[in-house]
């Protein structure tokens, strides 16, 4: 095992257990149509939010037939909170009524289908994958892409360029918490703003590629 390999599943160890020690707060809906209706909303938005709009949402409209149903201003009206709520709710419309018509309600289990999606990115698309469908997959938000440059992992700012070099650098069994793992890390210690690099449990590991 090389030095960089052995670095890095020494960073993936650590990760893992501060993360069982600080629970953190994420999208609670693991139905799959639910989950991917969240993401879409989760956009400039923090999950704990999310997960109280899509709790009344769901309890009015919940089936995907009743999203696919309602106008626009009705969803608009359930998750104004959310932000960008015009286009959220045209999206999420649009997006059921595509998943009963082209995919019989079903979400896709491929990149390439789900980007065909009403308001899905590669974001939301490898968060599907990996958390619904187990598909090897890295979810690049902007706590991996600031915790993956500081870690020295990779050099991109584009998020597709920077989900392809971790993907060369990261162990395969690592993608799909790869996500959680740094969100939790940016959301406590490397935030974008005054990082407590002093205190953080991976201090000995990082580079601080771009802290001053």
């Amino acid at each position: 095992m090389g030095e960089e390999e052995r670095r890095i599943r020494q960073i993936m160890d650590r990760l893992n257990a501060h993360f069982e020690d600080r629970p953190m707060e994420f999208l609670t809906d693991r139905e799959p149509w639910k989950l991917l209706l969240a993401t879409i909303l989760s956009a400039q938005c923090t999950d704990a939010r999310v997960n109280q709009v899509t709790k009344v949402l769901y309890q009015h409209y919940p089936r995907l037939e009743d999203i696919a149903a309602a106008s626009q201003e009705e969803i608009e009206r359930e998750i104004y909170t959310t932000g960008f709520y015009h286009n959220k709710a045209r999206n999420l419309r649009a997006c059921a009524q595509v998943l009963l018509l082209r995919f019989d309600g079903t979400v896709p289990d491929e990149m390439e289908a789900l980007l065909t999606l009403p308001g899905v990115g590669r974001k939301t698309a490898n968060l599907i994958l990996g958390e619904i469908y187990g598909k090897p997959s890295i979810v690049v938000d902007t706590h991996v892409k600031r915790v993956s440059r500081r870690l020295g992992l990779v050099t991109a700012t584009d998020p597709t360029k920077v989900e392809a070099e971790l993907k060369t650098v990261l162990p395969e069994s690592f993608w799909i918490l790869w996500n959680t793992r740094l969100m939790a890390l940016g959301r406590t210690y490397c935030t974008a703003k005054a990082p407590n690099c002093a205190d953080c449990y991976l201090s000995d590991l990082c580079p601080r590629v771009g802290v001053e």
